[in-house]
């Protein structure tokens, strides 16, 4: 194969290993430089994060005869870290820099170029297996399915009458009370257990559950008391009861852990005084009074984003750590009752010392437990609180919220181009390891953002209030569109690295703006049968093929509004293309298409099949 750049990061012609690299792993890098008489020599510089300067000198090792360039290498082997890198070119001439132009390509002097980033990672750092290959489905308790109830309807709450109907948003229910939040609709734990088939039907293998414990709002994401159920979904048998049949049925269930900050009103800080025990708001002397942040107590004290009811927590105060990683802490006292892991909410926003204590206190219960952690950005390379942090580098999570999939995936169905697209998901492979890679959460929509049909097909919220949300509906041409661009969006979100993760109730056509619009009721008896349909033969198509479980990934086609990409493990391989042209294209995989099974579109001639306007093809083997 000829090639003309001097340095491609994504080719292992000139990087020998794909992406990160483990610690002390030796790593070759290759330039493609022009004849001797010009260059004089080159180097690898290398900076790693927070540390100094190491230089690799490349050697000549061969030429390649097509266009009379030649090749220099070298061998570089790093301790674990976060490094950036660039080359320097030595000619008759002087300088040059080689540098990242963008999408791992490399450039002399480009006028808008970076380094390229390389992260090492602990040389024995793992994710569960179990994760892989699977498929996540998040629910929010209150609002997925309500079995009876048994226990009475505590007084600061107020239980809508009518399952579906709209979230209230305009005023504290019942109105005495100060907050939103506040109403309910009777979701439960056993309402969980009784949709298991269900859930089995989708090829499900892993329930996200957001916040269960005691928490007065129904988002919960203000915990009262965490080693109780909240009781309006159930008690703590009927979460081991959860835990065991979802086990039968080969699914796991991971626990919402907010550990940032609690509710004010709580048995820990107790501003309400509903709890008898004295909390941090009661008295200076009370045992939980260093776990908080008061400027000047009681009234004034730090919140999360300012929010008053959400005191924030001092994660390293010793007694706080110690009461959620302790032997007897929230963390163990869950996964023994049947939890596989947790998602961590705002992780990004927990400091490190906290996290390796987290991580350590999970895999001594259960080595093979999972932890997922919500970060927005390139967990990679983040900087919070202007610190950089080391999520993905094998002392703290095993993987993350897949947000930059989600973001390049949406840009591309709404008519982005496919370049775009790809270069987002090649920066993730390239910056994440092979483990994190392999379980990442890829989702395209959650409890904070808005419904994925909203997004895909409806006019953007571009700030406008919650009035004019509550008013929207999509129109019928409006929800047909939008429901071909989410049948891209999940063969997208199903066949790339990672572990596609389903909000509730997408699958059944919900739509709705932000907070509390995307957190309606899933609509039992009204659902999209055929969008239903569609993602039970994408789950089956997704479970029954290896090369999802770790599988390569290589990009094949990339037109403006085309995409079509390899996945492969041995002889297990699937080839997915996106057609967003209002035209058919023909697209040609460059191998026999015999031996595939059709999953999605039309009949294949050899090794090319054809992809319909606006559609799709999945082929597996």
């Amino acid at each position: 194969m000829l090639r003309c750049m001097p340095f491609v990061e994504g080719d292992l012609f000139y990087k020998s290993l794909p992406g990160s690299v483990r610690a002390g792993q030796p790593l070759v890098l290759k330039l493609l430089l022009p004849p001797d008489g010009y260059v004089k020599g080159a180097v690898a510089v290398f900076n790693r994060d927070g540390a100094g300067e190491q230089r690799f000198e490349l050697l000549p090792d061969g030429y390649i005869a097509e266009n009379g360039f030649y090749t220099r290498s070298c061998t570089v082997t790093l301790p674990e870290g976060l490094y950036f890198y660039h080359f320097i070119m030595y000619t008759v001439e002087g300088e040059r820099l080689l540098l990242n132009r963008g999408g791992g390509v490399g450039e002399f002097d480009p006028p808008n170029g970076a380094p390229f980033q390389l992260t090492v990672f602990e040389k024995d750092f793992e994710t569960p297996d179990w994760v892989k290959g699977g498929i996540i489905y998040q629910i929010f308790p209150d609002r997925f399915y309500k079995a009876e109830i048994k226990a009475e309807i505590p007084p600061d709450r107020y239980l809508q009458t009518r399952w579906g109907a709209q979230p209230e948003y305009r005023q504290p229910m019942p109105p005495q009370l100060k907050t939103l939040g506040n109403d309910y609709f009777g979701g439960n734990l056993k309402g969980i257990t009784q949709k298991l088939p269900y859930l089995q039907s989708l090829g499900v293998t892993m329930l996200y559950l957001n916040p269960i414990f005691e928490a007065h709002s129904n988002h919960r994401y203000n915990t009262a008391d965490y080693f109780k159920i909240d009781p309006m979904l159930g008690t703590e048998q009927d979460f081991i009861a959860l835990c065991q049949e979802a086990k039968k049925r080969g699914i796991a269930v991971i626990l919402d852990g907010v550990f940032s900050h609690t509710g004010d009103d709580s048995r820990y800080f107790n501003r309400y005084n509903r709890y008898p025990t004295v909390g941090a708001y009661n008295s200076p002397q009370s045992p939980y009074y260093p776990w908080y942040k008061f400027n000047h107590y009681p009234n004034d004290y730090a919140s999360w984003w300012g929010v008053k009811s959400l005191p924030e927590l001092e994660e390293n105060n010793p007694d706080y750590t110690e009461f959620i990683t302790g032997e007897n802490g929230v963390l163990r006292y869950w996964l023994r009752r049947g939890a596989a892991g947790f998602r961590l909410d705002v992780a990004d926003e927990l400091p490190d010392e906290f996290l390796n204590r987290v991580r350590a206190a999970i895999k001594a219960e259960n080595p093979n437990a999972f932890l997922l952690g919500e970060v927005w950005e390139d967990a990679s390379n983040k900087i919070s609180y202007g610190k950089r942090r080391q999520f993905i580098r094998g002392r703290q999570l095993d993987s993350v919220m897949n947000y930059p999939f989600a973001n390049a995936i949406i840009r591309f169905l709404r008519g982005g181009p496919a370049a775009d697209f790809v270069a987002a998901v090649q920066t993730v492979c390239n910056n994440y390891p092979k483990p994190v890679l392999d379980t990442l959460m890829n989702h395209i929509g959650t409890h904070d953002t808005a419904r994925i049909l909203t997004v895909l097909g409806g006019e953007p919220a571009n700030g406008r209030g919650r009035d004019w949300q509550a008013q929207q509906q999509l129109s019928p041409a409006q929800y047909s569109c939008a429901v071909n661009r989410l049948c891209g969006a999940a063969l997208l979100q199903y066949t790339l690295v990672g572990v596609p993760s389903l909000y509730y109730g997408d699958e059944a056509g919900l739509t709705g703006y932000g907070d509390p619009f995307c957190r309606g009721c899933f609509p039992w008896g009204k659902a999209n049968e055929t969008l239903t349909a569609y993602y039970q033969k994408l789950g089956r198509a997704r479970r029954g093929c290896k090369a999802f479980v770790k599988g390569s990934l290589e990009f094949l086609t990339v037109q403006q509004k085309l995409v079509a990409y390899r996945r492969q493990d041995g002889e297990s391989c699937a080839l997915i293309a996106v057609n967003r042209n209002d035209y058919p294209v023909t697209v040609d995989f460059n191998t026999p298409l015999q031996p595939f099974h059709l999953i999605f579109g039309n009949a294949v001639q050899g090794s090319k099949i054809k992809v319909e306007p606006f559609g799709l093809c999945l082929l597996t083997k």
